[in-house]
């Protein structure tokens, strides 16, 4: 349970390495010294980079800088999924990437990197579409490719700064709070009441300095950190089809009134309607049966 350090190794005969991961059902807190970048396809999931969390719909696309700690984008997803991840060095062309003048935007891009980076909009689908074409490429025509790909990142308008200043490993290798306990203890009780004093207990804090360090290393309380991760739950409830009641306490609220303000506040519109924009065929609807006729992304 402990922040791990993945160890990236370029596919042969290249200078990167382009892999389709499938790791739902293992929670990997982890780091790296590379560069990252993760498109996933999904009803919706849980981002967690550095000390921003989140969840996303449909889909998302995030560059992640040296050494800035995350959790695995398919962790926990119950519905179909699919996604692809780029890892590279920093100097994957060597001392060219960082002297040519017509790479200068995308050294600014991977500058910025350190933050965690979330592009939408028509971005998206445009990058998504480029990388898979990228699998069946030969090594030279994918490195063409990946380069217009950053490109393209580097000169979109459409930036979300996930974290206020950089958060690289240093900060959390001598964090107290295993995040994999804290998540473990969640997913198996968030539907009932969550005891902030035993997820304290179990990684040796009093309750008052738990509460004060996760919301330090998260920029949430440990009330808020439920709420979300249940809300995150709840819509997968009702893209499988239950009521907007059913719903509600399945992942553990007592109040319909305040799961609705809740889910409003998160989601920025209500559950009801929520469900009938989406699980009722709406576009994500037709894209989740889009991407289970696909037999690879």
């Amino acid at each position: 349970m402990k922040i791990q350090k993945e160890i990236v190794l370029p596919d042969p005969g290249q200078s990167f390495r382009l892999f389709t991961p499938s790791l739902r059902n293992y929670f990997y807190w982890h780091y790296h010294p590379e560069y990252e970048l993760v498109y996933v396809e999904a009803v919706t999931g849980i981002r967690h980079v550095g000390q921003h969390i989140s969840s996303f719909m449909e889909c998302d696309l995030v560059l992640i800088g040296p050494n800035v700690p995350h959790l695995n984008f398919d962790y926990g997803i119950e519905t179909e999924y699919r996604q692809i991840v780029v890892q590279l060095k920093e100097n994957f062309l060597g001392d060219a990437f960082h002297e040519t003048p017509e790479f200068s935007k995308i050294n600014r891009l991977f500058e910025r990197a350190s933050l965690g980076l979330s592009f939408g909009g028509k971005i998206k689908p445009v990058v998504a579409e480029k990388l898979r074409r990228m699998q069946t490429r030969p090594h030279f025509e994918q490195l063409m490719n990946l380069l217009e790909v950053f490109q393209l990142l580097a000169t979109s308008r459409e930036i979300t700064e996930l974290n206020e200043r950089d958060t690289s490993v240093k900060l959390f290798l001598d964090d107290k709070i295993r995040m994999g306990a804290v998540y473990k203890y969640i997913h198996a009780n968030y539907d009932k009441r969550p005891d902030v004093n035993l997820v304290a207990a179990s990684v040796h804090l009093s309750t008052p300095a738990f509460c004060r360090y996760f919301k330090k290393q998260t920029k949430m309380t440990f009330t808020d950190f439920v709420n979300q991760y249940r809300i995150t739950q709840a819509k997968t409830c009702l893209l499988k089809g239950q009521n907007v009641t059913e719903a509600c306490y399945e992942v553990g609220f007592e109040s319909l009134s305040y799961f609705n303000r809740l889910f409003r506040k998160l989601v920025g519109e209500n559950p009801s309607s929520f469900r009938r924009r989406y699980a009722s065929g709406g576009d994500l609807g037709r894209k989740i049966v889009q991407l289970r006729q696909q037999s690879g992304i």
